[in-house]
């Protein structure tokens, strides 16, 4: 059984337990970085930040994060060195995340996409595999390109 890592914001509880009842429906074990508890919910940055950590230190291979839009988390999960978070609103997008970009992370919009095509969009995402081919060049220039500004923070 393969695991994924989960979080939302309060914006986005009640989508996030719909893909998580999903994602269980598939057989997949699920690990939730947010908190229910709208009263004690940690902000969305500190969602994204966490779950992208995991990914990044080899915890998971696979994570989607859930906020109003899909852009806050998208923006603060990329700040996490070797983490390619793609904002994924329709299956095609969903697709090529993988397949084009190898990201590792699908952000989600509560606001904009609604419950069934969310899990459409979890489906084709999770069905996707990186291709290599001619994006391999691009993402190991996208690591480069990080590497580059990692070092220039020292």
């Amino acid at each position: 059984m393969s695991t994924i890592a989960i979080g939302a914001d309060d914006a986005a509880l009640e989508l996030k337990n719909l893909i998580k009842r999903h994602l269980e429906s598939l057989h997949y074990e699920v690990v939730d970085y947010s908190n229910d508890a709208r009263q004690d919910l940690p902000i969305y940055p500190d969602i994204a930040w966490s779950l992208a950590n995991a990914i990044s230190d080899g915890k998971f291979a696979r994570g989607i994060l859930v906020c109003g839009t899909g852009i806050g988390m998208a923006i603060v999960a990329n700040k996490v060195p070797g983490i390619r978070a793609a904002q994924c609103h329709d299956t095609y997008s969903a697709e090529r995340a993988r397949k084009s970009n190898n990201a590792q992370v699908m952000t989600l919009g509560a606001r904009v996409v609604g419950p069934e095509l969310a899990k459409s969009i979890v489906n084709a995402w999770l069905a996707s595999e990186f291709e290599g081919g001619g994006s391999t060049e691009k993402v190991e220039k996208i690591g480069f390109y990080e590497q580059t500004a990692q070092n220039a923070c020292r």
